[in-house]
């Protein structure tokens, strides 16, 4: 019995020791987690105003023409995938991955991993990788989101990839997450967006040198502005996803230390019980 107990106050103790773990990562997720939102937040406006801008472009011009609108001959996929640098954000990183695999069956792809586990899981799955210059999501700044733009652009027009598309999570709340994956390439919506402005008025804006170059100059432009959304909407996720799976792991393990007190004080005072009936049986002994 005794070395029951004793078994029980050391398990009571390692339960304390990762509670107090488990409580100090979710308030360092809780304390990023404000300015990872006011961040994503920010970067909004920026692509609404680029996809504004390239609508009215497309829709202005009858014939206008772009090797970003039409579609490639290759029928291979690119796949820019921004997962986290660590677990214990309960299932913000699988999530991630089982809509890119629903997404991605059935079809021949590459994937540009951005986050350490997205290139474990290309490494571990045997997937062909764009480049692993951007392995850490935590490091990834606007110039690395631009660099990534010229890479997907530059392999596109090559005709490497047919189609190009962008996996994340978006951020909905702060207990609501959503994985999911939007097309980047080909940009054929553009011309069916803004075939005509309001009431049937075509623009009447006129663009230096033509409307097709500043087209092609804002296309690496708006996917960067893309991708940097997409990173602050996964950053922001990811650290909602880690402040919620921390906060249920301290409130378990208080559970858990309750449950164990509880029998710790049953074993406690049953072994007292005893010793005092052996006393007293003793003492009535002859």
């Amino acid at each position: 019995m005794a070395g029951n107990m004793k078994a029980v106050k050391l398990r009571m103790k390692s339960i304390q020791s990762t509670m107090q773990i488990t409580k100090a990562m979710e308030l360092v997720a809780s304390s990023k987690l404000r300015k990872a939102k006011e961040r994503a937040d920010a970067s909004r406006p920026y692509f609404q105003v680029l996809h504004e801008t390239l609508t009215d472009i497309a829709g202005g011009n009858t014939d206008f023409m772009s090797p970003y609108t039409k579609a490639s001959a290759s029928e291979k996929w690119c796949y820019v995938v921004i997962a986290g640098d660590r677990g214990l954000a309960g299932g913000y990183n699988a999530n991630l991955l089982k809509a890119l695999e629903g997404q991605a069956k059935g079809k021949e792809y590459d994937i540009l991993p951005v986050g350490k586990k997205a290139v474990e899981y290309c490494k571990r799955r045997g997937i062909g990788m764009v480049t692993e210059d951007f392995a850490e999501v935590a490091n990834i700044s606007v110039s690395d989101c631009f660099e990534i733009a010229k890479l997907l652009c530059g392999a596109y027009r090559a005709g490497e990839y047919g189609h190009i598309a962008l996996c994340y999570t978006n951020f909905i709340s702060m207990l609501s997450q959503r994985p999911g994956v939007t097309s980047m390439l080909p940009l054929e919506d553009f011309k069916k967006e803004g075939a005509e402005g309001p009431e049937g008025v075509r623009s009447l804006i006129l663009y230096e040198p033509d409307s097709e170059s500043v087209f092609d100059a804002i296309v690496p432009e708006y996917l960067a502005g893309l991708v940097y959304g997409a990173m602050c909407e996964s950053v922001a996720s990811e650290l909602a996803a880690r402040r919620t799976a921390m906060d249920a792991a301290t409130k378990n393990a208080g559970e858990m230390i309750e449950q164990l007190s509880l029998y710790y004080n049953r074993a406690r005072q049953a072994s007292i019980t005893q010793e005092i009936t052996e006393i007293v049986a003793g003492a009535e002994e002859p």
